[in-house]
């Protein structure tokens, strides 16, 4: 495997959040469209995995899978958005807004739904034989989840609140540390290993991920779990959206650029001192 060193990669976050700033509407809708719902194919499949062997832990070691694929498919998380876009506008980059950062944002977050809302519908489909009879028993426990992750919040009040944000914000502690430990090899087994342990301790924790929950919570409401859409966003996809922002851009995102960023490759002018038949070449400050 090929190591690319901290002042190297983080070079690179700083690219790729100003070439998702600049994307077209039409490529980042795509992008994050299929990225919204390969995820939620991911939690399908983890949580069938966990409710027919009973094993928790498999279902999370499993579930990296979608999250590698679409990874190195160059498709769009939120999560991801909001801990690389930001780089590009704090490093002054030309042309790059606060305006075109909540641009890239919006177009993510519509596209991530709408994949994970179609997926949701599928499922729901799958697991109801198109809503001709009751939900079988993966059905039931994403039911289960929904109703947990809304009304068990809300039954704690400020406390829940407050818990719920705190899942949010390690869950993108978690998943734009894989997002980036991506960076830090040039091989596709690199990116795989890299990848895989924060995705997996993410979701085996139970940490809350906004797109994950655009796939859970419809799929909940389709199969009859007793909470409502006002219960969902208010206890559940606001407060994650917010806590998955703060978790990704201010424990990954800006520590890494600080701490890193003064020491990556810049391109400098230079100045030359002595002679002209003995020049030596002095980086300008």
């Amino acid at each position: 495997m090929d190591y690319v060193a901290p002042k190297d990669f983080v070079t690179k976050m700083i690219d790729a959040g100003e070439a998702k700033v600049f994307m077209s509407t039409r490529d980042t809708l795509i992008r994050s469209f299929m990225a919204g719902a390969i995820l939620a194919l991911a939690a399908a499949f983890a949580i069938t995995i966990t409710t027919q062997t009973g094993q928790p832990l498999l279902g999370a070691v499993l579930f990296p899978v979608g999250f590698i694929l679409l990874y190195l498919m160059g498709f769009d998380l939120l999560t991801g958005v909001f801990t690389l876009v930001p780089l590009a506008l704090i490093d002054k980059r030309p042309g790059v807004t606060l305006k075109g950062v909540l641009r890239n944002w919006g177009l993510v977050f519509s596209g991530n739904f709408a994949g994970a809302l179609m997926v949701a519908l599928m499922m729901a489909i799958i697991v109801t034989f198109g809503f001709s009879q009751a939900p079988d028993a993966v059905g039931e426990k994403i039911g289960h989840i929904g109703e947990g992750r809304t009304v068990g919040y809300a039954a704690h009040g400020a406390a829940g609140m407050l818990t719920l944000f705190i899942r949010g914000v390690l869950c993108n502690w978690m998943v734009s540390t894989g997002v980036v430990a991506a960076m830090m090899s040039t091989s596709v087994s690199g990116k795989v290993i890299g990848m895989w342990m924060p995705i997996m301790l993410f979701f085996y924790m139970g940490f809350e991920h906004s797109i994950v929950n655009m796939f859970l919570f419809p799929s909940g409401l389709m199969l009859g779990g007793n909470f409502s859409i006002m219960d969902y966003l208010v206890w559940n996809e606001i407060p994650t959206v917010i806590g998955n922002l703060v978790g990704g851009l201010t424990f990954v995102g800006l520590t890494l650029y600080v701490t890193h960023s003064r020491t990556a490759p810049r391109r400098v002018p230079v100045a030359t001192t002595r002679g002209a038949n003995d020049v030596v070449a002095v980086p300008a400050e």
